[in-house]
C-alpha cells in the first residue's frame, strides 16, 4: 500500500530536485532500496563532481492517517539520471519521462509568469491611473466650477483670512452653515454668485471622501465688492 505521492519541489537557486521518496513512487521501488541505491553509488560521484548528494527530509502520510518524517535525498535532474543507471529499462524511462514532464510545466509557468509581469502593470503605473481616472472625473463634474474661486481666494482679495471672512458674510446673512458647509442666503440662490465644486480623496485604509463646497463666481465676486466695499478689480 502507498503511504505517500509527493511532487518535485524547488529548493535553493530555483534548481528544481526531485526527493528520492518520489523516484520510489515513480519506479515501483521501496524507499528503502532507492536510498541503499544513492548511498553506494555517492563516493563515486563525489569524487569526480566534489560535492554530496543533499539529504534532507520530508513528512509523509502514513496507512493509519498519521505521519512519520522520513530522511531522503533531494537530487538535481542530472544525479537523478545518474542514480538511474542502476535502474532497469522501464524504470529509467518512467524516471526520464517525469523529468520530461516536469520541465514542460516549468517552461510553461515561466512563459505565463513573464507574461504576467509584461501584462501587469508597476504599482506606481496604476497608481498614477487611478489617479488620471479620478481626476478626469473630477473635471468633468467641476466643468461648471471651474472658472469661480474659492473663499480662501476671494478672502485674500480682500486681504482677510477665510475664517474672518466666512463670519463677515454670516453675520451680514449673506450666506450660513449647513451640514458642515456653507450656503448661499435664500434670497440670493439663482442670481449664479456661486457654484459648487467637489473633492474626492482617500484615506490611508483606502476609504472614499466626497466633500462638496461653495465656491464664488465672478457676478458673486462683484456683489461681494458692493457689499463689503472693498474694490478689488
Amino acid at each position: 500500500m502507498k503511504t505517500i505521492v509527493l511532487n518535485t519541489q524547488n529548493v535553493g537557486n530555483d534548481i528544481q530536485h526531485m526527493t528520492s521518496l518520489e523516484i520510489a513512487e515513480l519506479t515501483g521501488k521501496q524507499h528503502k532500496h532507492v536510498m541503499e541505491a544513492i548511498r553506494k553509488m555517492e563516493p563515486a560521484w563525489t569524487k569526480i563532481c566534489g560535492s554530496n548528494f543533499r539529504l534532507t527530509s520530508r513528512i509523509v502520510v502514513q496507512p493509519n492517517g498519521g505521519t512519520r518524517e522520513v530522511p531522503c535525498y533531494s537530487l538535481t535532474k542530472t544525479e537523478c539520471l545518474y542514480i538511474a543507471t542502476k535502474f532497469n529499462d522501464e524504470a529509467r524511462a518512467k524516471l526520464v519521462l517525469r523529468w520530461e514532464q516536469l520541465e514542460r510545466a516549468n517552461a510553461l509557468n515561466e512563459k505565463l509568469k513573464m507574461k504576467n509581469e509584461r501584462c501587469l502593470p508597476e504599482p506606481e503605473e496604476i497608481l498614477q491611473l487611478a489617479d488620471d481616472i479620478i481626476g478626469k472625473s473630477l473635471r468633468m463634474l467641476n466643468e461648471e466650477a471651474e472658472d469661480t474661486l474659492t473663499a480662501t481666494q476671494v478672502a485674500k482679495t480682500f486681504n482677510m483670512t477665510v475664517l474672518d471672512f466666512n463670519a463677515v458674510l454670516e453675520d451680514m446673512g449673506i450666506q450660513f452653515r449647513r451640514n458642515g458647509r456653507w450656503n448661499i442666503a435664500d434670497e440670493l440662490d439663482g442670481r449664479d454668485l456661486v457654484r459648487l465644486r467637489t473633492h474626492v480623496s482617500y484615506s490611508l485604509k483606502g476609504e472614499k471622501k466626497v466633500r462638496t463646497y461653495m465656491t464664488w463666481t465672478l457676478n458673486g465676486l462683484r456683489y461681494l465688492n458692493s457689499k463689503l466695499g472693498y474694490p478689488n478689480f
